[in-house]
Protein backbone atom coordinates (compact mmCIF):
# COMPACT_ATOMS: atom_id res chain seq x y z
CA UNK A 1 0.00 0.00 0.00
CA UNK A 2 1.25 3.45 -0.99
CA UNK A 3 1.63 5.75 1.96
CA UNK A 4 -1.12 8.22 1.84
CA UNK A 5 0.20 12.12 0.95
CA UNK A 6 -2.65 13.33 0.89
CA UNK A 7 -2.79 17.49 1.58
CA UNK A 8 -5.58 19.69 1.56
CA UNK A 9 -6.30 22.06 -0.78
CA UNK A 10 -7.29 25.47 1.01
CA UNK A 11 -6.80 28.25 -1.49
CA UNK A 12 -8.72 31.09 -0.06
CA UNK A 13 -6.67 30.38 3.04
CA UNK A 14 -10.07 29.18 5.30
CA UNK A 15 -7.90 27.96 8.44
CA UNK A 16 -7.59 31.23 9.08
CA UNK A 17 -11.39 31.29 9.75
CA UNK A 18 -11.63 28.09 11.86
CA UNK A 19 -10.70 28.19 15.77
CA UNK A 20 -7.47 26.17 17.31
CA UNK A 21 -10.19 23.58 18.34
CA UNK A 22 -11.74 23.57 15.06
CA UNK A 23 -8.33 22.75 13.85
CA UNK A 24 -7.13 20.36 16.35
CA UNK A 25 -9.84 18.18 16.01
CA UNK A 26 -9.76 18.33 12.10
CA UNK A 27 -6.40 17.07 12.23
CA UNK A 28 -6.80 14.28 14.84
CA UNK A 29 -9.66 13.07 12.10
CA UNK A 30 -7.10 13.74 9.17
CA UNK A 31 -4.39 11.68 11.41
CA UNK A 32 -6.84 8.57 12.19
CA UNK A 33 -7.86 8.33 8.31
CA UNK A 34 -4.49 8.42 7.40
CA UNK A 35 -3.31 5.71 9.68
CA UNK A 36 -6.62 3.26 9.80
CA UNK A 37 -8.60 3.88 6.95
CA UNK A 38 -6.33 4.72 3.81
CA UNK A 39 -4.01 1.45 4.30
CA UNK A 40 -7.23 -0.44 4.00
CA UNK A 41 -10.12 0.85 2.32
CA UNK A 42 -9.46 -0.09 -0.78
CA UNK A 43 -9.14 -3.80 0.14
CA UNK A 44 -12.20 -3.37 1.59
CA UNK A 45 -14.14 -2.27 -1.01
CA UNK A 46 -12.69 -4.97 -3.07
CA UNK A 47 -14.07 -7.46 -1.29
CA UNK A 48 -17.54 -5.08 -0.46
CA UNK A 49 -17.03 -5.54 3.30
CA UNK A 50 -17.03 -3.08 5.87
CA UNK A 51 -14.09 -2.92 8.19
CA UNK A 52 -15.56 -3.38 11.96
CA UNK A 53 -12.20 -2.88 13.62
CA UNK A 54 -12.63 1.02 12.71
CA UNK A 55 -15.19 1.52 15.00
CA UNK A 56 -13.53 1.77 17.81
CA UNK A 57 -11.16 4.60 15.94
CA UNK A 58 -14.43 6.13 14.65
CA UNK A 59 -15.55 6.57 18.43
CA UNK A 60 -12.10 8.02 19.53
CA UNK A 61 -12.05 11.16 16.87
CA UNK A 62 -15.44 11.98 18.16
CA UNK A 63 -17.13 11.00 15.34
CA UNK A 64 -20.47 9.85 16.91
CA UNK A 65 -22.20 12.22 18.38
CA UNK A 66 -19.68 15.13 18.30
CA UNK A 67 -22.33 17.86 19.03
CA UNK A 68 -24.12 16.04 21.55
CA UNK A 69 -23.42 17.18 25.05
CA UNK A 70 -21.11 15.50 27.57
CA UNK A 71 -23.18 14.46 29.69
CA UNK A 72 -24.84 12.18 27.43
CA UNK A 73 -21.01 11.17 26.04
CA UNK A 74 -20.74 13.00 23.31
CA UNK A 75 -17.99 15.43 22.61
CA UNK A 76 -20.31 18.57 22.74
CA UNK A 77 -18.46 20.49 19.54
CA UNK A 78 -20.11 22.67 17.13
CA UNK A 79 -21.18 21.98 13.84
CA UNK A 80 -18.56 23.22 12.08
CA UNK A 81 -16.20 20.81 14.48
CA UNK A 82 -18.72 18.05 12.98
CA UNK A 83 -18.81 18.85 9.27
CA UNK A 84 -14.98 18.94 9.52
CA UNK A 85 -15.19 15.54 11.25
CA UNK A 86 -17.56 14.34 8.24
CA UNK A 87 -14.96 16.17 5.79
CA UNK A 88 -11.95 14.19 6.72
CA UNK A 89 -13.66 10.84 6.91
CA UNK A 90 -15.36 11.25 3.37
CA UNK A 91 -12.09 11.92 2.24
CA UNK A 92 -11.01 8.42 3.46
CA UNK A 93 -14.59 6.91 2.06
CA UNK A 94 -17.92 7.82 1.51
CA UNK A 95 -19.08 4.35 2.35
CA UNK A 96 -17.11 5.07 6.24
CA UNK A 97 -18.62 8.47 6.35
CA UNK A 98 -21.98 7.10 6.25
CA UNK A 99 -21.29 5.10 8.80
CA UNK A 100 -20.71 8.13 10.92
CA UNK A 101 -23.39 10.23 9.53
CA UNK A 102 -25.70 7.45 10.37
CA UNK A 103 -24.86 6.97 14.23
CA UNK A 104 -24.47 10.92 14.47
CA UNK A 105 -27.55 12.56 12.92
CA UNK A 106 -29.93 9.83 12.05
CA UNK A 107 -29.99 7.35 15.58
CA UNK A 108 -27.96 10.12 18.35
CA UNK A 109 -30.02 13.31 17.00
CA UNK A 110 -33.41 12.08 17.44
CA UNK A 111 -32.48 10.25 20.65
CA UNK A 112 -31.25 13.43 21.60
CA UNK A 113 -33.71 15.78 20.51
CA UNK A 114 -37.30 13.45 20.85
CA UNK A 115 -36.09 11.08 23.24
CA UNK A 116 -37.09 10.33 26.90
CA UNK A 117 -34.55 11.49 29.25
CA UNK A 118 -34.35 7.42 30.39
CA UNK A 119 -34.05 6.81 26.55
CA UNK A 120 -31.18 9.66 26.62
CA UNK A 121 -29.26 8.21 29.65
CA UNK A 122 -29.84 4.59 28.41
CA UNK A 123 -28.91 4.74 24.84
CA UNK A 124 -26.28 8.02 23.93
CA UNK A 125 -23.16 7.04 26.20
CA UNK A 126 -23.06 3.60 24.73
CA UNK A 127 -23.55 4.65 20.84
CA UNK A 128 -20.92 7.45 21.37
CA UNK A 129 -18.68 4.65 22.40
CA UNK A 130 -19.30 2.39 19.34
CA UNK A 131 -20.70 -0.08 22.01
CA UNK A 132 -24.03 0.21 20.64
CA UNK A 133 -24.31 1.15 16.70
CA UNK A 134 -27.71 1.74 14.88
CA UNK A 135 -29.52 2.78 11.89
CA UNK A 136 -32.31 4.92 10.52
CA UNK A 137 -35.32 3.27 9.12
CA UNK A 138 -37.12 5.68 6.87
CA UNK A 139 -36.97 4.54 3.21
CA UNK A 140 -39.14 1.74 2.08
CA UNK A 141 -39.43 -0.51 -0.86
CA UNK A 142 -42.04 1.84 -2.29
CA UNK A 143 -41.42 5.10 -0.91
CA UNK A 144 -37.90 6.40 -1.32
CA UNK A 145 -38.62 10.76 -2.18
CA UNK A 146 -42.36 10.65 -0.95
CA UNK A 147 -41.52 9.01 2.70
CA UNK A 148 -45.09 10.48 4.14
CA UNK A 149 -46.54 7.34 2.48
CA UNK A 150 -45.14 4.89 4.29
CA UNK A 151 -46.86 1.83 4.83
CA UNK A 152 -45.12 0.51 7.91
CA UNK A 153 -46.88 0.36 10.80
CA UNK A 154 -47.78 -0.10 14.28
CA UNK A 155 -50.75 -1.24 16.38
CA UNK A 156 -51.44 -0.24 20.21
CA UNK A 157 -51.77 -3.55 22.27
CA UNK A 158 -52.65 -2.19 25.49
CA UNK A 159 -48.75 -3.27 27.55
CA UNK A 160 -46.74 -2.47 23.69
CA UNK A 161 -46.55 -1.82 20.51
CA UNK A 162 -46.72 -4.44 17.65
CA UNK A 163 -44.64 -3.40 14.13
CA UNK A 164 -45.49 -4.22 10.81
CA UNK A 165 -43.74 -3.39 7.76
CA UNK A 166 -40.07 -3.14 5.91
CA UNK A 167 -37.31 -0.34 5.14
CA UNK A 168 -34.98 -0.73 2.09
CA UNK A 169 -31.25 1.02 1.72
CA UNK A 170 -30.46 1.02 5.71
CA UNK A 171 -26.60 1.94 5.87
CA UNK A 172 -25.53 -0.38 9.11
CA UNK A 173 -28.60 -2.73 9.11
CA UNK A 174 -26.39 -5.84 9.21
CA UNK A 175 -24.86 -5.09 12.31
CA UNK A 176 -26.91 -2.43 14.19
CA UNK A 177 -27.85 -3.21 17.63
CA UNK A 178 -30.75 -1.09 17.92
CA UNK A 179 -32.64 1.09 15.03
CA UNK A 180 -34.68 4.11 14.93
CA UNK A 181 -38.02 3.06 12.98
CA UNK A 182 -40.54 5.47 11.36
CA UNK A 183 -44.46 4.01 11.38
CA UNK A 184 -47.65 5.20 11.31
CA UNK A 185 -49.79 4.57 14.29
CA UNK A 186 -53.30 3.54 13.62
CA UNK A 187 -54.70 7.02 12.54
CA UNK A 188 -51.93 7.35 10.50
CA UNK A 189 -49.62 9.77 12.43
CA UNK A 190 -45.80 8.58 12.07
CA UNK A 191 -43.62 8.14 15.12
CA UNK A 192 -40.11 6.76 15.90
CA UNK A 193 -39.68 3.82 17.70
CA UNK A 194 -36.50 2.31 18.90
CA UNK A 195 -36.10 -1.12 18.16
CA UNK A 196 -33.75 -3.57 19.41
CA UNK A 197 -31.97 -6.54 17.54
CA UNK A 198 -33.18 -9.58 19.37
CA UNK A 199 -36.86 -8.58 19.37
CA UNK A 200 -38.67 -11.47 17.81
CA UNK A 201 -39.86 -10.82 14.51
CA UNK A 202 -36.99 -8.10 13.83
CA UNK A 203 -34.82 -8.88 11.05
CA UNK A 204 -32.06 -7.53 8.68
CA UNK A 205 -31.07 -9.02 5.80
CA UNK A 206 -27.69 -7.72 3.68
CA UNK A 207 -28.30 -6.22 0.75
CA UNK A 208 -25.32 -7.39 -1.84
CA UNK A 209 -24.06 -7.02 -5.04
CA UNK A 210 -23.35 -2.81 -5.00
CA UNK A 211 -21.00 -1.10 -7.47
CA UNK A 212 -21.06 1.84 -4.66
CA UNK A 213 -20.45 2.03 -1.08
CA UNK A 214 -18.99 -1.31 -1.23
CA UNK A 215 -17.03 -1.05 1.69
CA UNK A 216 -20.12 0.04 3.90
CA UNK A 217 -22.81 -2.35 5.05
CA UNK A 218 -26.33 -2.18 3.81
CA UNK A 219 -29.55 -4.20 4.25
CA UNK A 220 -33.54 -4.10 4.96
CA UNK A 221 -34.85 -3.80 8.14
CA UNK A 222 -38.03 -6.26 8.48
CA UNK A 223 -40.75 -6.52 11.08
CA UNK A 224 -43.12 -9.40 11.41
CA UNK A 225 -45.11 -8.72 14.38
CA UNK A 226 -42.55 -7.16 16.45
CA UNK A 227 -42.94 -6.60 19.92
CA UNK A 228 -42.06 -2.93 21.02
CA UNK A 229 -42.19 -1.57 24.64
CA UNK A 230 -44.20 1.76 25.14
CA UNK A 231 -41.30 3.12 26.45
CA UNK A 232 -39.58 2.97 23.06
CA UNK A 233 -41.76 5.57 21.39
CA UNK A 234 -39.91 8.67 20.76
CA UNK A 235 -41.87 10.90 23.01
CA UNK A 236 -40.83 14.46 21.75
CA UNK A 237 -42.26 14.81 18.44
CA UNK A 238 -44.10 12.92 15.79
CA UNK A 239 -45.18 13.75 12.28
CA UNK A 240 -43.28 13.60 9.04
CA UNK A 241 -41.26 16.74 10.34
CA UNK A 242 -39.55 14.36 12.65
CA UNK A 243 -37.66 12.12 10.70
CA UNK A 244 -37.01 14.74 8.08
CA UNK A 245 -35.43 17.05 11.18
CA UNK A 246 -32.88 14.16 11.23
CA UNK A 247 -31.96 14.45 7.97
CA UNK A 248 -31.49 17.88 8.02
CA UNK A 249 -28.15 17.08 9.88
CA UNK A 250 -27.02 14.43 8.25
CA UNK A 251 -27.58 16.38 4.74
CA UNK A 252 -25.67 19.04 6.49
CA UNK A 253 -22.55 16.49 6.96
CA UNK A 254 -23.04 15.11 3.58
CA UNK A 255 -21.92 18.74 2.51
CA UNK A 256 -19.06 18.87 4.35
CA UNK A 257 -18.08 14.96 3.56
CA UNK A 258 -18.52 15.46 -0.36
CA UNK A 259 -15.82 17.74 -0.14
CA UNK A 260 -13.46 15.78 1.46
CA UNK A 261 -14.02 13.18 -1.55
CA UNK A 262 -13.32 15.81 -3.92
CA UNK A 263 -9.85 17.27 -2.40
CA UNK A 264 -8.81 13.70 -2.11
CA UNK A 265 -10.00 13.01 -6.32
CA UNK A 266 -8.17 16.45 -6.87
CA UNK A 267 -4.53 16.24 -4.64
CA UNK A 268 -4.46 12.91 -6.34
CA UNK A 269 -4.95 14.38 -9.85
CA UNK A 270 -2.73 16.80 -8.96
CA UNK A 271 0.11 14.59 -7.73
CA UNK A 272 0.27 12.35 -10.70
CA UNK A 273 -0.23 14.88 -13.07
CA UNK A 274 3.43 16.46 -11.92
CA UNK A 275 5.17 13.51 -11.59
CA UNK A 276 3.53 11.52 -15.25
CA UNK A 277 5.66 12.69 -18.34
CA UNK A 278 4.46 12.93 -21.97
CA UNK A 279 5.29 14.14 -25.11
CA UNK A 280 8.83 14.89 -22.99
CA UNK A 281 7.22 16.87 -20.26
CA UNK A 282 5.07 16.78 -17.33
CA UNK A 283 1.37 16.00 -18.28
CA UNK A 284 0.70 18.94 -15.23
CA UNK A 285 2.39 21.50 -17.74
CA UNK A 286 0.14 21.50 -20.41
CA UNK A 287 -3.24 23.46 -21.53
CA UNK A 288 -5.83 20.56 -21.32
CA UNK A 289 -4.67 19.16 -17.59
CA UNK A 290 -4.36 22.60 -16.41
CA UNK A 291 -7.86 23.22 -16.89
CA UNK A 292 -9.09 20.60 -15.61
CA UNK A 293 -7.17 21.33 -12.38
CA UNK A 294 -7.91 24.85 -11.91
CA UNK A 295 -11.61 24.30 -12.33
CA UNK A 296 -11.51 21.38 -9.18
CA UNK A 297 -9.59 23.61 -7.26
CA UNK A 298 -12.21 26.18 -7.72
CA UNK A 299 -15.20 24.77 -7.43
CA UNK A 300 -13.56 22.95 -4.42
CA UNK A 301 -12.77 26.46 -2.47
CA UNK A 302 -16.91 27.77 -3.81
CA UNK A 303 -18.11 24.21 -2.23
CA UNK A 304 -15.35 25.41 1.31
CA UNK A 305 -17.02 28.68 1.83
CA UNK A 306 -20.53 27.39 1.00
CA UNK A 307 -20.31 24.50 4.06
CA UNK A 308 -18.31 27.22 6.21
CA UNK A 309 -21.18 29.71 6.13
CA UNK A 310 -23.86 27.07 6.44
CA UNK A 311 -22.05 26.03 9.42
CA UNK A 312 -22.20 29.02 11.13
CA UNK A 313 -25.59 29.36 10.39
CA UNK A 314 -26.19 25.77 12.24
CA UNK A 315 -24.73 26.97 15.39
CA UNK A 316 -26.50 30.16 15.28
CA UNK A 317 -29.63 28.11 15.04
CA UNK A 318 -30.41 30.22 11.86
CA UNK A 319 -29.75 27.26 8.94
CA UNK A 320 -33.21 26.03 6.65
CA UNK A 321 -33.69 22.60 5.32
CA UNK A 322 -33.69 24.75 2.19
CA UNK A 323 -30.49 25.78 2.86
CA UNK A 324 -28.92 22.79 3.87
CA UNK A 325 -30.29 21.05 0.66
CA UNK A 326 -28.92 23.35 -1.51
CA UNK A 327 -25.34 22.85 0.11
CA UNK A 328 -25.90 18.76 0.03
CA UNK A 329 -26.86 19.16 -3.89
CA UNK A 330 -24.27 21.57 -4.69
CA UNK A 331 -21.07 19.85 -3.44
CA UNK A 332 -21.94 16.28 -4.02
CA UNK A 333 -22.78 17.18 -7.73
CA UNK A 334 -19.74 18.93 -7.71
CA UNK A 335 -17.26 16.34 -5.70
CA UNK A 336 -18.92 14.06 -8.59
CA UNK A 337 -18.04 15.98 -11.63
CA UNK A 338 -13.84 16.42 -10.31
CA UNK A 339 -13.85 12.52 -9.26
CA UNK A 340 -14.72 12.09 -13.15
CA UNK A 341 -12.22 14.91 -14.24
CA UNK A 342 -9.53 13.16 -12.11
CA UNK A 343 -9.85 9.99 -13.70
CA UNK A 344 -9.48 11.30 -16.91
CA UNK A 345 -6.00 13.08 -16.04
CA UNK A 346 -4.80 9.63 -14.66
CA UNK A 347 -6.21 8.22 -18.24
CA UNK A 348 -6.35 4.17 -17.62
CA UNK A 349 -4.70 3.97 -13.98
CA UNK A 350 -7.60 5.98 -13.45
CA UNK A 351 -9.84 3.00 -12.84
CA UNK A 352 -7.36 0.67 -11.09
CA UNK A 353 -7.51 0.48 -7.25
CA UNK A 354 -4.05 1.75 -7.16
CA UNK A 355 -5.84 4.97 -6.71
CA UNK A 356 -8.79 5.79 -5.00
CA UNK A 357 -10.73 7.87 -7.58
CA UNK A 358 -12.93 5.42 -8.95
CA UNK A 359 -13.92 4.12 -5.98
CA UNK A 360 -14.50 7.96 -4.83
CA UNK A 361 -16.91 8.18 -7.79
CA UNK A 362 -18.63 4.96 -7.45
CA UNK A 363 -19.86 6.19 -4.11
CA UNK A 364 -20.61 9.01 -4.85
CA UNK A 365 -23.19 8.14 -7.46
CA UNK A 366 -24.72 6.72 -4.17
CA UNK A 367 -24.51 9.75 -2.49
CA UNK A 368 -25.84 12.23 -5.01
CA UNK A 369 -29.05 10.13 -4.40
CA UNK A 370 -29.12 8.92 -0.87
CA UNK A 371 -30.91 11.43 1.52
CA UNK A 372 -32.67 13.30 -0.81
CA UNK A 373 -31.71 12.88 -4.63
CA UNK A 374 -30.14 15.55 -6.62
CA UNK A 375 -33.20 16.44 -8.20
CA UNK A 376 -35.66 16.55 -5.16
CA UNK A 377 -33.56 18.96 -3.45
CA UNK A 378 -33.29 21.34 -6.81
CA UNK A 379 -37.58 21.26 -6.37
CA UNK A 380 -36.96 21.54 -2.67
CA UNK A 381 -35.04 25.15 -3.27
CA UNK A 382 -37.38 25.97 -6.13
CA UNK A 383 -40.52 25.44 -3.59
CA UNK A 384 -38.34 27.95 -1.15
CA UNK A 385 -37.38 30.89 -3.91
CA UNK A 386 -40.93 30.72 -5.66
CA UNK A 387 -43.06 29.57 -2.98
CA UNK A 388 -44.90 27.15 -4.47
CA UNK A 389 -44.69 23.34 -4.45
CA UNK A 390 -43.49 20.99 -7.74
CA UNK A 391 -44.21 17.90 -5.42
CA UNK A 392 -47.96 17.57 -6.16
Amino acid sequence: MKPDLFEAPDYYLLDDLLTEEHKLVRDAARSWVKRSVSPIIEDFAQRAAFPKEIIGGLAEIGAFGPYIPMEYGGAGLDQISYGLIMQEIERGDSGVRSTASVQSSLVMYPIFAYGSEDQKQKYLPKLATGELMGCFGLTEPDHGSNPGGMVTHFKDKGDHFLLNGAKLWISNAPFADIAVVWAKNEEGRIHGLIVERGMEGFSTPETHNKWSLRASATGELIFDNVKVPKENLLPGKNGLGAPLGCLDSARYGIAWGAIGAAMDCYDTALRYARERVQFGKPIAATQLQQKKLAEMVTEITKAQLLAFRLGQLKNEGKATTAQISMAKRNNVDMALKIARDARQVLGGMGITGEYPIMRHMMNLESVVTYEGTHDIHLLITGHDITGFSAFK
